[in-house]
């Protein structure tokens, strides 16, 4: 990939974390530090990314601007308000990139992504134009109807389980929002349904989203065992 080819980041962290038990996820302490600064703090230091925007909720603005201030990210350009549902907060990311040919959307609650993904990502983007982690799904999976009785059993060889980070040539993934016609729960599905073809590549089983205490307990024994680990 051309140095001359920006790269931008959208942590997407606009969530309410409904399922935390009255916990702000994002700001909660994790290895002794917010979450978000665990995440945020691997786009700072991974050198192929240019820009970095952060989205956040409307309450929590001034307490992120703050901690972008007390960290001294300088690749941070914005900190923006969300949306009500996740692809909103993805278009206002967009908005606020600058002159970036390539877009990395990850999930602020995914504080385990390294820069080895961000890197893969990137590589593996260049063919297609798109490419998202994700990992093989070791349980078995059932279709069911509305009545919850079992109507398939799809091949897990098949399967696998989408994280971010999910990359994007920006006019690709620009134009997917701009043409979104439906709600959809990753970014990757709106590309899809534009006819383009996107890439898997290997993510992590570390790589999870925190979404209820039982995760965040999960994530700190993981970060734990991590700091042994080199980024390789």
């Amino acid at each position: 990939m051309s140095k001359q080819q920006k790269v931008g980041a959208i942590i997407t962290a606009a969530g309410n974390s409904q399922r935390m038990g009255g916990i702000d996820k994002i700001f909660t302490l994790l290895g002794g530090k917010p979450l978000i600064a665990r995440t945020v703090g691997v786009f700072q230091q991974c050198e192929v990314i240019d820009q970095i925007i952060i989205v956040l909720n409307q309450q929590n603005l001034e307490r992120g601007k703050q901690l972008v201030a007390d960290q001294g990210w300088n690749k941070v350009s914005d900190i923006c308000p969300g949306g009500e549902r996740r692809q909103d907060s993805v278009v206002s990311g967009l908005n606020h990139l600058k002159d970036c040919h390539w877009v990395i959307i990850h999930d602020g609650a995914r504080p385990l992504v390294t820069e080895k993904l961000i890197r893969s990502g990137l590589a593996e983007a260049e063919d297609s134009g798109g490419a998202i982690a994700a990992v093989p799904v070791n349980d078995t999976i059932k279709m069911v109807d509305s009545d919850r009785f079992v109507i398939g059993t799809p091949p897990r060889q098949n399967l696998s389980a989408v994280q971010t980070p999910q990359v994007f040539r920006f006019e690709i993934i620009d134009t997917a929002y701009r043409q979104a016609q439906a709600e959809v729960t990753d970014d990757a599905t709106l590309v899809e349904q534009n006819g383009h073809k996107v890439k898997l590549y290997t993510g992590s089983y570390d790589n999870i989203k925190v979404t209820t205490p039982a995760d965040l307990a999960l994530a700190e024994i993981l970060w734990q065992n991590n700091q042994s680990r080199p980024d390789s």
